[in-house]
């Protein structure tokens, strides 16, 4: 059974008052992430923590995603892209690096929300990050 999804959803920085404990999606490593480790990264500036959440439940995490900088080598850069890139040793870029949808929500597009947030926030940030 699936629960109904509110159209007010929104997706916000992780907080001190979002309920780890009582998100999971059914991937162990996800899981584990989001409720042993996601806190100290938010904290130590490893990973920006996102969460999609209903705002009649703020709480009560519904999915969420991690975003990161990272750097590729040129070579790993897609041939398509490299015309569009320095050409540097190490291109920078913004890794998604985790993404999770609760369990009983998903196959009802929440991933898709959030991956487009996601590439949102990216773009956003690029021009004062420098991130491709």
């Amino acid at each position: 059974m699936t629960e109904a999804i509110s159209p007010d959803l929104k997706i916000e920085p992780f907080g001190s008052h979002h309920n780890r404990a009582g998100f999971s999606c059914g991937v162990e490593s996800l899981d584990r992430y989001f409720k042993t480790q996601a806190n100290q990264d938010v904290k130590r500036k490893i990973n920006g923590v996102f969460v999609l959440v209903d705002p009649l439940e703020p709480a009560k995490v519904l999915g969420y995603y991690t975003l990161c900088a990272t750097a590729l080598a040129q070579g790993d850069v897609p041939v398509t892209a490299r015309k569009h890139v320095p050409r540097y040793p190490l291109v920078s870029a913004t890794l998604v690096g985790r993404l999770a949808v609760a369990g009983h929500l998903q196959r009802q597009g929440l991933g898709a929300l959030l991956l487009a947030d996601a590439v949102k926030r990216a773009y956003a940030s690029a021009s004062s990050i420098g991130s491709s």
